[in-house]
C-alpha cells in the first residue's frame, strides 16, 4: 500500500553523500510528530538494496510519496501506520524525490521531503533474455527462463527468487531451479520456474524480474528490471509408441490428428548410449525450422553412416538432435519400423500440419525404446520430480503465482 501526495519543492536539511544509513529528520517539537527519511537529503551515493524507509514518531503516517522521473514507486505502509518501506529495490544512478506527512493525535502536522540519488554502480551480471518471448503463446508444459551473461553469485540468488513476481490467470504453483551453463539449452546460465503441475490452458501470464539496485557482488548492484507477458494458449499434447509406430495429437484432451511415424533405429554406442535410439520421456517441443540441416554428429564425409540433409518442417524437442519432422527417405518405414537416426520421421502433411500447429512448450511423450531422455537435455524438465526440482532453488521452495488482474 503507498498513499501518494505530489512532491514537495523544499527539502529539509540534513544528509549525508557516503551511501551509508543516514538519515533525513524534522519535527518532533510542541508535540507535533517526528519523521524520518532513509536515505538523506542529498546522499548521492544511496545503497539501491536498502531501498527507502520513512518512519513516524508520536504519529501517525498521513501522505507519503516517492517518486523516481516522475512515477510513484511502489511500498507498503505498516499495520499502525507509522513506518513505510519500498517494495523492491531501487535502480543504480536513479534520482528520487520523497515527500511525507505525518499527523499527531491532537492533530499536530510535520511535512518532510527530500531528494536523494543512488549508486551508479551495477554489476557485469546481467538478464540476456526472459523466455518465452513478449507476447507469445505457448503450451502448457512451458518453463520460464531468466537467462544471464555470467553467473549469478550463490550469495545472490535468495534475493533474485525473491525479486521475481509472477501473476498469471489461473494462481499457479510452481518452483524455481538455477541451471548451469552446461546444463541450460544454449549454455546461458538461468533461473527457470517449472509449474508443478502443467499450465491451465488459454491464461495469461506476467513475469517481472525486479533486479534493478539488487546486491549481485560487493557494492556493485543489478542494472535493470525486465518484464515479460505471455499467454498460455491450448492444451496440446502428443504421445508417440515407438512400438505401435504411432503419433496420436490431441487439443484440450480430444484427438484431432493420428499417424504412422518411425523412430530412431539404434545400434550406434558411443561412451555406453545407443545415440542413434529415440529418448523415451516427456518431452517439449522447442524451436522449429522450415528446412533443418541434418549433419551425422562426429562423423566427416567418407565415415560410414555420414549423412549431411536438409529436412523439411522440422520441430525440434531435444538438445540432443530429435525433431518431429517430414520423412525424406525410406517411407516404407513410416507406421512399420523404426528406421531413423533418432528423430521421429513423419508424412510430409502431418509434419507441415505439427510444425504450424505447434506452440513452443507442448507436451510430447515418447514411449517403447531403451533410452531415456536426460532433465537437461533441452528442456526435458519434466523428467525431474518436482520435489527434487524445488531443491535446485536458493529458497528450496514451492511458490504460487499471484492472480493477475
Amino acid at each position: 500500500m503507498a498513499l501518494v501526495v505530489g512532491f514537495a519543492t523544499a527539502a529539509c536539511g540534513g544528509g549525508g553523500g557516503d551511501g551509508g544509513a543516514k538519515s533525513t529528520s524534522k519535527g518532533g517539537e510542541d508535540g507535533a510528530p517526528k519523521l524520518t527519511i532513509t536515505p538523506a537529503h542529498g546522499n548521492g551515493k544511496a545503497r539501491p538494496d536498502a531501498g527507502v524507509a520513512i518512519t513516524a514518531a508520536g504519529g501517525t503516517l498521513s501522505q507519503v510519496a516517492v517518486k523516481l522521473k516522475g512515477v510513484d514507486v511502489p511500498g507498503k505502509l505498516s499495520p499502525d501506520k507509522t513506518s513505510w518501506r519500498s517494495t523492491w529495490t531501487l535502480v543504480p544512478g536513479g534520482r528520487y524525490q520523497v515527500s511525507a506527512t505525518a499527523a499527531s493525535p491532537k492533530g499536530k502536522t510535520t511535512t518532510a521531503t527530500a531528494a536523494f540519488r543512488t549508486t551508479k554502480e551495477t554489476a557485469a551480471t546481467r538478464i540476456n533474455n526472459v523466455v518465452p518471448s513478449a507476447n507469445e503463446t505457448v503450451g502448457t508444459g512451458m518453463p520460464i527462463f531468466i537467462q544471464f551473461t555470467k553467473p549469478v553469485p550463490e550469495k545472490a540468488r535468495a534475493a533474485v527468487e525473491r525479486a521475481v513476481e509472477i501473476s498469471s490467470t489461473t494462481p499457479t504453483e510452481g518452483a524455481w531451479r538455477w541451471l548451469s551453463s552446461g546444463e541450460s539449452f544454449n549454455g546461458l546460465p538461468s533461473l527457470v520456474f517449472r509449474p508443478r503441475q502443467p499450465w491451465k490452458p488459454r491464461q495469461k501470464v506476467a513475469v517481472t524480474v525486479h533486479y534493478a539496485g539488487l546486491k549481485i557482488g560487493d557494492n556493485v548492484f543489478g542494472d535493470k528490471d525486465v518484464t515479460r507477458k505471455f499467454r498460455v494458449g491450448d492444451s496440446h499434447t502428443v504421445t508417440i509408441n515407438s512400438k505401435t509406430h504411432r503419433l496420436v495429437a490431441k487439443k484440450n484432451g480430444r484427438t484431432v490428428r493420428s499417424w504412422g511415424v518411425s523412430l530412431g533405429s539404434g545400434g550406434e554406442v558411443v561412451n555406453g548410449v545407443d545415440r542413434l535410439l529415440t529418448t523415451s520421456g516427456v518431452h517439449l517441443t522447442m524451436d522449429r525450422s522450415r528446412m533443418e540441416r541434418m549433419i551425422s554428429p562426429g562423423k566427416k564425409k567418407g565415415d560410414p553412416g555420414y549423412y549431411d540433409e536438409q529436412i523439411p518442417w522440422a520441430t525440434r524437442i531435444s538438445n540432443s538432435g530429435e525433431y518431429i519432422h517430414e520423412g525424406t527417405s525410406q517411407p516404407y518405414c513410416l507406421g512399420r519400423q523404426n528406421c531413423s537416426h533418432g528423430c521421429v520421421r513423419s508424412p510430409g502433411d502431418d509434419a507441415q500440419w505439427f510444425y504450424n500447429w505447434a506452440y513452443r512448450g507442448d507436451i510430447v511423450t515418447i514411449t517403447g525404446t531403451a533410452r531415456s531422455l536426460e532433465w537437461w537435455n533441452g528442456w526435458g524438465y519434466w523428467q525431474m520430480s518436482f520435489a527434487k526440482w524445488t531443491q535446485g532453488g536458493a529458497l528450496k521452495q514451492p511458490v504460487t503465482t499471484s492472480p493477475l488482474t
